[in-house]
């Protein structure tokens, strides 16, 4: 059976979830992968009401679909980031300006996201990690190797007793690996792993297009860690080098013609799909193909429904024989 195929709600958060179900359907989706703001889901509430849990699900029912993942990116940044301004509309208003205000919010929610998982009867949380040196990744003023050591450390003190309470649910958390991320290509996911002795309720979201943009190969990815792709992210990417900007992208937001990279509609990108679909089938992943959908310079709807297209003729289920067999006695 070929994999379902799903939406990521965090881009269509500003829609009442019966609303976005009802449109996700109507495109050919499969299930949505909520994520934990907006009204798609309220991890705190999800935590302790069971009914108001099977509340959420009930209204994908309504309109045919399922759910397989839950994602809080935004609380898991604010575990390791610096928690500046810029996060100040993740948290809670009494937050505000408050960076371990925010870090303590966000490990709670992080506990609660488990809890609201587990009370949903989803086994997968995506989301992101957040990271105390990502502002050292360009090594000047010059920045030491016991710098970025305490950068990891960090990131094990905060989450392993994040990770404890998954545990405890029978939940695993996948990390969007991603740049602003503890780990952003597959050097620094094998040190994030490390970090955590490998504990295994640690593993990927993996989303092709955030290494595309590095030059960074995403089957290479799926190939390293074959059994720590927890969940994936269908999303395209275009490098568009000029000879005048560059991957960091020049200050120039989304959708900037003058950009050195952007997000595309899926199969409007660099992203070779095709060879991802074979690698995830070479180590039997069957979770959902959720498709994240990010395309500053087209009407989200249409790409929307394109994309769902895109990835059903896509995919194929893996083969159980070698197609010579058949020439045997």
């Amino acid at each position: 059976m070929p994999r379902p195929v799903t939406l990521f709600t965090g881009q269509w958060a500003d829609l009442p979830l019966d609303v976005l179900a009802r449109k996700a359907a109507s495109w050919g989706y499969e299930g949505l992968e909520l994520a934990c703001w907006g009204d798609h889901l309220d991890v705190e509430r999800a935590a302790k009401d069971k009914k108001y849990a099977q509340g959420q699900l009930d209204i994908l029912k309504k309109h045919g679909l399922k759910c397989w993942a839950i994602s809080n990116h935004l609380a898991g940044q604010l575990v390791c980031d610096l928690n500046d301004e810029r996060s100040d509309m993740f948290a809670p208003a009494a937050c505000k300006g408050k960076p371990e205000a925010k870090r303590k919010w966000a490990i709670q929610a992080m506990k609660n996201t488990a809890k609201a998982a587990k009370n949903m009867g989803v086994k997968v949380v995506c989301g992101f990690t957040g990271s105390s040196i990502w502002h050292l990744i360009y090594s000047f003023p010059p920045v030491s190797e016991k710098m970025i050591e305490a950068g990891f450390k960090d990131f094990a003190k905060r989450w392993n007793p994040i990770l404890d309470e998954f545990d405890k649910c029978g939940v695993r958390f996948a990390l969007e690996v991603h740049p602003t991320e503890i780990a952003f290509d597959l050097i620094t996911a094998r040190r994030a792993l490390k970090a955590l002795n490998n504990r295994k309720s640690f593993g990927f979201n993996f989303d092709p297009s955030h290494l595309h943009w590095q030059m960074v190969d995403p089957v290479k990815f799926i190939k390293a860690f074959p059994d720590r792709i927890y969940h994936v992210h269908m999303k395209d990417a275009a490098l568009q080098l000029d000879g005048e900007s560059g991957i960091l992208g020049s200050y120039l937001n989304f959708g900037t013609p003058a950009r050195g990279w952007d997000f595309r509609s899926l199969g409007r990108g660099g992203v070779d799909f095709e060879e991802i679909i074979r690698a995830l089938n070479a180590i039997n992943y069957d979770g959902p193909l959720s498709v994240e959908w990010e395309d500053a310079m087209m009407d989200r709807e249409h790409g929307a429904a394109e994309a769902c297209e895109f990835v059903k003729a896509l995919d194929f289920p893996k083969s159980n024989r070698v197609f010579d067999e058949a020439f045997g006695e």
